[in-house]
């Protein structure tokens, strides 16, 4: 905040370092975060719930996203999201018990030529199948 001199126009900047920086946005960064920048809190928390990037809790040691754009859409993602809750009991939004994966959902990743497609720890995973996708998560959680 003090490198952009403390301006509301900031804010995303300002949200995106105390997201690296603590690792998901609590309550108490928003607060501060509006306080420093003279924003009001609804909309910072209107902010950080709008882009998909930010996270209000902490994460698991892996993040899979699954993309719920037009093309995965119909290209059956769904299957994906059902192979997940299946096999590690775990929905959109949340993470598993042991801290290990958080699955998420997202509009598009700019991969419809690749659809269906997630992204498991930033790669994007195309053309994914429950094979395919069962392969890279095994292969990132020792599975």
């Amino acid at each position: 905040m003090r490198r952009n001199g403390y301006r509301p126009d900031a804010l995303i900047e300002t949200l995106h370092t105390a997201q690296e920086a603590f690792g998901y946005l609590d309550d108490e960064t928003l607060l501060f975060v509006s306080h420093a920048l003279r924003v009001a809190p609804s909309q910072v928390y209107g902010v950080a719930t709008f882009y998909h990037f930010f996270n209000l809790k902490p994460q698991g040691e892996h993040v899979c996203s699954v993309c719920l754009g037009t093309a995965c859409y119909i290209k059956k993602a769904q299957k994906l999201l059902d192979f997940i809750e299946e096999t590690y009991g775990v929905v959109p939004g949340n993470t598993t018990e042991d801290r290990k994966l958080s699955v998420l959902t997202v509009r598009c990743v700019g991969a419809c030529g690749l659809a269906p497609a997630a992204v498991v720890d930033g790669e994007v995973v195309g053309n994914a199948t429950v094979d395919s996708l069962r392969e890279r998560l095994e292969g990132v959680l020792g599975k």
